[in-house]
């Protein structure tokens, strides 16, 4: 399997402390079957500023003590921008990382609402060439509330990734809940783990494909699987037909 979002790069975020914890969170990733991670750290986030040149050379010191240690896996660049006006401007000077360098980059909205500027900013980030993906909109208040912003996103050429944590209801039954509704509607292009630790933050990437499979079906996990390794590589990823969330009844009510 291949993780396109953790936060494996020792202290520079809120995920790993040390190089150990990094080797540690390396050697489950490893025995839960991820091959590749994806290094996302924050960054413009209020607390983390981690600019590409910062996270290149992190990365490049985790694969370098990966390979002394005989762990199989490799680390590739990211990161995890926040919404931010200047966004633009740090893909123009090269603050801003892609994943892997790829034409993909992430956004992480702020978790209780959808700035307004949000629809232009994507729009602006596409003509430049890039795809932005949405990273764990379901875990955003006002994505729950009004699910047809994400929808509109999307339309618009947008994409999405869930969190494995949510989609096993490590974050509670509504966001649970909420992440097998988007996953429906056609609204999740990825699946990621987030991880940040081995205690409250692991992967649970393996056990979130077979809860979707089972919920689903294994063509879901396929497209799912399969377009983490299209982004590593630059390419295309498949994209169904994005539907509007259907809201569930609950006592005859909505």
């Amino acid at each position: 399997m291949i993780d396109i979002h953790c936060h494996i790069l020792s202290g520079i975020d809120d995920g790993a402390r040390s190089l150990e914890d990094s080797v540690e969170l390396a050697k489950a990733a490893v025995n839960e079957g991820i091959h590749t991670i994806i290094a996302t750290p924050h960054h413009k986030n209020g607390r983390y500023e981690n600019p590409k040149s910062v996270i290149v050379e992190k990365t490049a010191q985790l694969n370098l003590r990966l390979q002394e240690e005989g762990i199989p896996l490799e680390v590739l660049p990211g990161q995890e921008p926040a919404i931010h006006g200047e966004i633009l401007e740090g893909i123009a000077n090269g603050e801003v990382q892609t994943l892997n360098g790829t034409q993909y980059l992430f956004i992480e909205l702020p978790s209780g609402h959808v700035p307004r500027y949000t629809e232009k900013l994507l729009f602006d980030i596409q003509l430049k060439g890039l795809i932005p993906i949405i990273v764990h909109p379901e875990r955003n208040q006002e994505i729950i509330e009004k699910p047809d912003l994400l929808y509109q996103f999307i339309k618009k050429g947008a994409l999405s990734q869930l969190t494995a944590s949510s989609v096993n209801g490590k974050f509670g039954k509504k966001v649970k809940s909420f992440s097998e509704q988007l996953i429906e509607a056609n609204l999740v292009h990825f699946i990621a783990s987030d991880a940040h630790n081995l205690t409250n933050r692991a992967f649970h990437l393996e056990s979130a494909f077979d809860h979707i499979e089972n919920r689903f079906g294994v063509d879901i996990v396929y497209l799912l699987m399969e377009n983490a390794e299209l982004l590593v590589e630059g390419k295309n990823v498949y994209r169904e037909i994005p539907q509007h969330v259907k809201r569930k009844k609950f006592l005859g009510i909505f």
